[in-house]
This record gives structure tokens, C-alpha cells and sequence, in this order.
């Protein structure tokens, strides 16, 4: 992806000052998500950094990962495997919970959502501190899967999320289009 496209995508990423608490600036992809090439634009980036490895799945995660992943999905024609908070998912479950900052959470994966051997990639729109990823990853790698690499439209590198998901990482590829 060109520099000029990056700038783009970059300028476009609204800072909001507090949200959802006191010292935090979140960063806001509304604007991205409204504008259809700038949209067009990230995906293709996100695309792009899948290169000709062969895809059968991508993993989505709760929510904004839906939206990046089901366009991903759709472009490169694999199927789309949602991750879900506890108690969201309709079917039979498999489930990690994993540390969050203050606590506790609880994903799941539908059990018979990837195959044994199947390639999959993990799409979403932001990389923290990792601990949803990682555990989306554990989930993938219980019900057999093969991790060929994980996409982020956004990363905080100084969260140090690559660091966690390395830890339940085989040394796929991991990249992001924007990092701050």
C-alpha cells in the first residue's frame, strides 16, 4: 500500500479524549467505515497483506473484526467465522477466557466452525494488548485450524499486543496498516 493511501486512512482516524474513560484517546474508525473508498481503501490494504497465502476462513472478532473481516472474506471468497462474547452464539460453543486489564472476559467459536487443517486468518480492526486475539487464536487452534496470519487495521504498538499473541503464535505474520 502506498504512503499517500496510508496518510489517508491515518488522517481519516478520529481521536476521541477520555473515551470510554478518564486518560484514554480512542481511536475512532466511524469516519473510515462511512467514507466507501476509504472503506475500499482499508480493505484492499488488508487484502494486500495476506499476499497469495491461500485462505479457507477468516475469524472475525466481536464486532468492528465483522466488518473488516466479512469485507476480507468476501474479497478473497473464504468463509467467515464470527468470535463472539459469551452467551452470543446460537450453537454448540467452545470458549476461552482470557485477563483483561481490570478482570476478566469470556469469548467464544461455534465447535464445528473450522475443520481440521483449514487456513485461517484472524482479521480485525484493532491491535491492543492482545488478549482477545491470543485468545481467539487458542480458540482456532483447539477446533484444529492452521494460523496463517493475523490483520489489524489499527495497532498500539505501545500496548505491546504483538507480544502477546507471539506468545500463542507459531511465527505467522502479523500486520497492521495504521500503527500508533
Amino acid at each position: 500500500m502506498k504512503d499517500t493511501d496510508i496518510d489517508r486512512l491515518s488522517a481519516a482516524v478520529r481521536d476521541v479524549i477520555d473515551f470510554p474513560k478518564e486518560g484514554i484517546v480512542f481511536k475512532d474508525i466511524a469516519p473510515v467505515l462511512a467514507d466507501g473508498a476509504l472503506f475500499r481503501l482499508a480493505i484492499d490494504g488488508l487484502v494486500e497483506s495476506i499476499g497469495g497465502t491461500p485462505v479457507d476462513k477468516i475469524v472475525g472478532i466481536d464486532a468492528r473484526g465483522f466488518i473488516f473481516g466479512a469485507a476480507v472474506a468476501d474479497r478473497i471468497g473464504a468463509g467467515l467465522v464470527p468470535v463472539r462474547k459469551k452467551g452470543k452464539l446460537p450453537w454448540r460453543t467452545r470458549s476461552v477466557s482470557y485477563a483483561l486489564e481490570y478482570g476478566e472476559s469470556v469469548i467464544e467459536i461455534h465447535e464445528d466452525a473450522i475443520s481440521p487443517g483449514e487456513r485461517v486468518l484472524l482479521v480485525d480492526d484493532l491491535l491492543a494488548t492482545g488478549g482477545t486475539s491470543a485468545a481467539a487464536l487458542q480458540l482456532v487452534r483447539e477446533l484444529g485450524g492452521e494460523i496463517v496470519g493475523a490483520s489489524f487495521f489499527i495497532e498500539l504498538a505501545f500496548l505491546d499486543g504483538r507480544k502477546a499473541i507471539h506468545e500463542a503464535a507459531d511465527g505467522f505474520p502479523i500486520s497492521a496498516l495504521l500503527t500508533y
